[in-house]
């Protein structure tokens, strides 16, 4: 007898209950896979430990912390894991940092849907995928990219940059990323630097402009 053909295993992580509804929706018209979903960082993490999925797809803006640092924390627990970048910002400059930290997709959600599929498809065979138009503006945008604030950041930076956009304390980001109050301290008064912040309400304000709240 023939051995049984496993389910490709699909984790999303995306707070938007109708994107699921239309992950769900997409997938299920495919043959033999599973998909489960979860809401936030600390659940997708935990999820992701739990079921090992064959690829994840990771929106950026996540509620609690965001997706490139559950990118990192799943890539440090697991560097073969395979994840595809599925989000409204495609700014070139959040594709490149994407790939940086491992994922090995990145797809628009105003593109096509069917382009997701094709993603994970791709994706879950040990390809790269980005499509055409997103590819081709991440080629031929280099000085864009350098131009973008983002592109100056490590991705703690960014981090602790996106949470205290979203009002979060600077005890209540050590404790969310595991690090010392001095370390955020230190890191918010270099990011001013950075960026050219005189304030930390004119940091805040980069941070808007650059689409990380």
């Amino acid at each position: 007898m023939p051995e049984p053909i496993h389910p490709l295993r699909i984790l999303i992580v995306d707070d938007h209950p109708v994107v699921v509804a239309g992950c769900r929706s997409m997938f299920a018209a495919e043959s033999n896979v599973e998909l489960t979903a979860a809401e936030n960082e600390k659940n997708g993490h935990q999820a992701y430990l739990d079921r090992r999925p064959d690829v994840t797809i990771i929106d950026i803006n996540l509620p609690d912390l965001s997706g490139f640092e559950l990118l990192r924390r799943i890539r440090k627990d697991d560097p073969s894991a395979r994840i595809v970048i599925f989000s409204m910002n495609d700014e070139p400059a959040f594709v490149v940092r994407a790939i940086e930290l491992g994922a090995m997709g990145y797809v628009s959600k105003s593109d096509d849907p069917q382009l997701l599929v094709d993603a994970v498809r791709a994706v879950a065979a040990g390809n790269n995928f980005i499509p055409a138009p997103l590819a081709q503006a991440v080629t031929f945008s280099s000085a864009a990219v350098r131009a973008n604030p983002a592109s100056q950041l490590t991705p703690r930076e960014l981090e602790i940059l996106r949470l205290l956009s979203r009002g979060s304390k600077i005890v209540e980001i050590a404790e969310a990323l595991d690090i010392s109050y001095k370390t955020v301290a230190n890191t918010t008064s270099l990011l001013k630097q950075k960026l050219g912040a005189r304030s930390h309400s004119d940091l805040i304000r980069v941070a808007v402009e650059i689409g990380l709240n």
